[in-house]
């Protein structure tokens, strides 16, 4: 029996590993790397420290609808003329994110175009953010576990949250 539930623990574990393991993969074939990125422990930790930092999510107004990252402003990705921020400093600390990193490394791309200078693309974007067990929250500012997956397809790297695709 002990050697059944160690196999078993091994099994759970090797599958969480690979889960893991695929979803950084993933993040990898579709990153152009033009945007430096930023870990979600690094911007946990600038959110405390930093009052000036800038945080965008760039998803689609329905996915922001229901949940975000504390202290993000919207930013439509499929809208984006750069009107949008042009009044910030270009000199501030500007967070971009999406659902996993692509979007937001593209706005963050345009930004850069723009002369922002200190751009950065949440890596993993809001599902590794929640997948981590971070703090995400309604725009009305209260707690929440649900997190839009953008689609089905995209929904399998959530694994921490409920998932809403509709």
């Amino acid at each position: 029996m002990r050697i059944l539930i160690a196999c078993l623990f091994l099994t759970l574990s090797h599958l969480s590993c690979m889960s893991q393991t695929d979803y950084h993969e993933k993040l990898k074939s579709i990153y152009k790397g033009t945007v430096p990125l930023m870990q979600p422990e690094a911007l946990q930790e600038a959110m405390g420290r930093d009052k000036e930092l800038i945080i965008l999510d760039t998803r689609s107004p329905e996915e922001y609808a229901v949940s975000l990252i504390p202290k993000a402003t919207f930013i439509d990705y499929d809208n984006f003329s750069g009107k949008e921020v042009e009044h910030l400093d270009k000199n501030s600390k500007v967070i971009v994110y999406c659902s996993v990193g692509y979007r937001s490394e593209r706005i963050g791309e345009k930004m850069q175009e723009m002369g922002f200078r200190d751009v950065h693309n949440l890596y993993g974007g809001i599902f590794l953010w929640k997948n981590q067990g971070r703090l995400v929250v309604t725009p009305e500012g209260a707690p929440t576990e649900r997190v839009h997956t953008y689609n089905q397809r995209w929904s399998k790297w959530l694994r921490n949250g409920t998932k809403v695709y509709e």
